[in-house]
């Protein structure tokens, strides 16, 4: 397998698309409306050259889907993408003989990339997650691991454990976020690997890790979901160094959608996601919650999205 091709395969838009579900009894995958996400996504702008698509990840509802479910999703994925564009699936989970499931998983199904991060519930330490990330390597021998900082719920990743596991081939990509402090770890370690490894730059600092000195290459982009030109547009600002219009469009278009979700997660109910579906049902897709315990806000919350998305222009909007 040639990892240096896959690096470059992760580069543009990551967009994690959400899984959706039926409005029936314990809300089951929705695999019709699933084609219509993807199929919505690679009509309007996103191809293969300018993103990669990611399937159960946390705005995909995976820590609320049993292991079987999670296999049935990550089989669907593959079959509608259908080679058009590069994927991931998601490979979070508490426990390594999981982990080593979904890797097969991942290789079975011709997934390009699986995304890990260290496992959530206990404060794990760096070389319990590096013999992980080890297991994980092996098992997905063939397929690009992206490990992902997920600082807010695990062991946060640090320049030294990152060096502890450079000497992985199949690690292509680094999806980053740190918390700010003056030690910019942000910064530093984008600045430090990103020959290395494809940094998906995961904290919005779009304008300025794309830059040179930071170098980032990849982006994860949650409005692609429902204004897949905008994620077209983006990956076209960076490649022509636009970095003010860059800026432009992530405070005047993207800063207003996550103010509103975070009010949403402070005021309201937590997850990941609702709020894409939310914006997707504003542009004719079908309607979707996620599952419990995050609660439903369509009802609550349309009508303050709806206006969100005119005062931005949003195209395709049905309403």
């Amino acid at each position: 397998m040639d990892y240096e091709k896959l690096k470059i395969r992760l580069e543009g838009c990551y967009v994690t698309v959400p899984t959706p579900f039926k409005d029936t009894k314990d809300l089951p995958i929705n695999f019709d409306a699933l084609k219509d996400y993807v199929d919505f996504l690679l009509n309007n702008g996103l191809n293969n050259e300018n993103c990669t698509i990611l399937f159960g990840g946390a705005a995909g509802d995976f820590s609320a889907m049993s292991f079987e479910e999670r296999l049935s999703l990550a089989k669907a994925g593959s079959k509608i993408v259908n080679g058009r564009v590069p994927i991931a699936l998601g490979g979070q989970t508490t426990n390594t003989q999981e982990l080593q499931k979904l890797a097969g998983i991942a290789k079975d199904f011709g997934y390009d990339f699986l995304q890990v991060s260290c496992p959530f519930y206990f404060k794990h330490t760096e070389d319990d997650f590096i013999e992980y990330v080890r297991t994980a390597s092996i098992a997905a021998d063939g397929v690009g691991i992206i490990i992902y900082n997920t600082f807010w719920t695990s062991t946060s990743v640090s320049n030294q454990l990152i060096e502890k596991i450079i000497d992985l081939k199949n690690i292509v990509g680094l999806k980053w976020a740190t918390p700010r402090t003056d030690a910019m770890e942000f910064e530093d370690v984008t600045s430090t690997y990103s020959k290395r490894f494809t940094i998906i730059d995961n904290n919005l600092f779009f304008p300025y890790s794309a830059m040179k000195s930071l170098n980032a290459k990849a982006f994860e982009v949650h409005m692609c979901n429902f204004w897949p030109e905008w994620g077209k547009k983006l990956i076209n600002e960076v490649k022509n160094k636009n970095f003010e219009e860059i800026a432009r469009m992530m405070i005047e278009e993207a800063m207003p959608f996550y103010k509103l979700w975070v009010e949403i997660e402070t005021n309201y109910t937590s997850g990941d996601g609702y709020l894409d579906k939310l914006c997707m049902e504003l542009v004719g897709l079908p309607s979707s919650r996620c599952r419990p315990p995050t609660r439903d806000i369509r009802e609550k919350y349309r009508q303050r999205t709806l206006d969100y998305m005119k005062k931005i222009k949003v195209p395709h909007l049905k309403f």
